[in-house]
């Protein structure tokens, strides 16, 4: 039968307890909410849905083609404009997703030729993005910059380290100076996703590259979500013009891809500029992840020291964490679940993301719901 194979590994799927299932929430859900990645707290900030409705209203609702056909608008490169100069880039290119930003960078900077040198606890755009470029991938321990250097040492043409800057599963951050020290010692690039460190990380939210005093070297390249700290949606590669530029003529998913929403591209634009006025936001996103870390530890929960805005808790099988995370939600607590294959370790864990605008009180609740729920 056509696509019989496909019972079977659903069969195999519910054995091992990896059944994902959809789950619409309704725009006033009384949850509280620590699985989405609202960093900030801005994604219903009144201006940040003002920018949206107002660029839907001036430019319609979609962008109507690619970039380089009609997709571009006043209103993107406002925002790429804008993007780059916070966090001290030459230049900024947006694109429809955090995931089409990597796809591009990777693809359009490993050539023919050359090495990718990724790190094992990258995020999946990091990595299908390795799988796609012409280059050729070597993987290497997580956050070890010694492997970094050995396996640049057996490559003599160009080469590119990828990496998160904070990684998506237990919050812990990339050693970005070791890494761009090793890649300066051979003359690779260094491409970061800084999907989780931009808006917490850095001078009023900069980023981890600001942090790590990277920010607009000329060997180093960044990609940055949208909808993450800005409380929207898409993708942006910061970077030198000149790879800004070769991007605009060689990133397929930039190409190819239909553009931004304008009502996305108004809505970061507002929340950039609200994170501009109010960069407090980004120590408090911060401190709400320390006090989480603190909190759940006191009670005799396993949880990984965050470096960001992502607090992870040990949970006993795939099959605890879906029961932990349901019984969570069932005394009106959302938090996230992971499992694999989306964890690289294998263990399956809780997913805590603080935000700026959770008080004491919501910890407190978060923490009590979490520990009475363990399984």
């Amino acid at each position: 039968m056509t696509f019989g194979w496909i019972d079977e590994q659903a069969r195999l799927r519910r054995r091992a307890g990896l059944v994902r299932t959809l789950r619409p929430r309704p725009a006033d859900s009384p949850l509280l909410d620590l699985a989405g990645n609202d960093y900030l707290g801005l994604a219903r900030h009144p201006e940040v849905a003002a920018g949206a409705a107002g660029a839907a209203h001036a430019w319609g609702g979609g962008a109507t083609g690619s970039r380089l056909v009609t997709g571009t608008t006043e209103l993107h490169a406002e925002l790429e404009r804008e993007l780059a100069a916070f966090c001290g880039f030459e230049a900024a290119l947006v694109f429809s997703s955090g995931y089409a930003a990597n796809l591009a960078a990777v693809t359009a900077l490993a050539p023919h030729g050359s090495l990718i040198v990724s790190d094992a606890g990258n995020h999946a755009s990091l990595i299908d993005g390795c799988r796609l470029a012409r280059g050729v991938t070597r993987v290497v321990a997580h956050a070890d910059p010694d492997g970094v250097r050995k396996a640049l040492d057996t490559h003599a043409g160009s080469a590119l380290v990828v990496s998160d800057t904070v990684f998506s599963v237990d919050g812990d951050a990339a050693p970005l100076a070791a890494l761009a020290e090793a890649c300066r010692e051979q003359g690779a690039g260094l491409l970061a996703d800084d999907a989780h460190g931009f808006g917490v990380l850095g001078e009023g939210g900069r980023g981890a590259l600001d942090a790590a005093g990277l920010a607009g070297a000329d060997d180093v390249v960044a990609t940055v979500t949208l909808s993450k700290s800005l409380g929207s949606q898409g993708g942006a590669v910061l970077g030198p013009a000149r790879v800004v530029d070769h991007l605009v003529n060689s990133a397929r998913t930039f190409i190819f891809d239909t553009a931004l929403a304008p009502a996305a591209a108004g809505a970061a634009l507002a929340a950039l500029r609200v994170l501009r006025r109010e960069p407090e936001r980004a120590a408090r996103a911060r401190a709400v992840a320390a006090e989480l870390y603190a909190r759940l530890t006191a009670v005799g929960l396993e949880a990984v020291r965050p470096d960001a805005a992502v607090v992870s808790v040990r949970a006993p099988s795939p099959e605890g964490a879906v029961r932990w995370a349901a019984d969570c939600r069932a005394a009106g607590l959302a938090v996230g679940c992971f499992r694999p294959p989306s964890v690289p370790d294998g263990v399956s864990r809780l997913r805590l993301t603080a935000r700026a605008d959770l008080s004491g009180a919501d910890v407190a609740c978060a923490v009590r719901v979490i520990g009475e729920a363990r399984p």
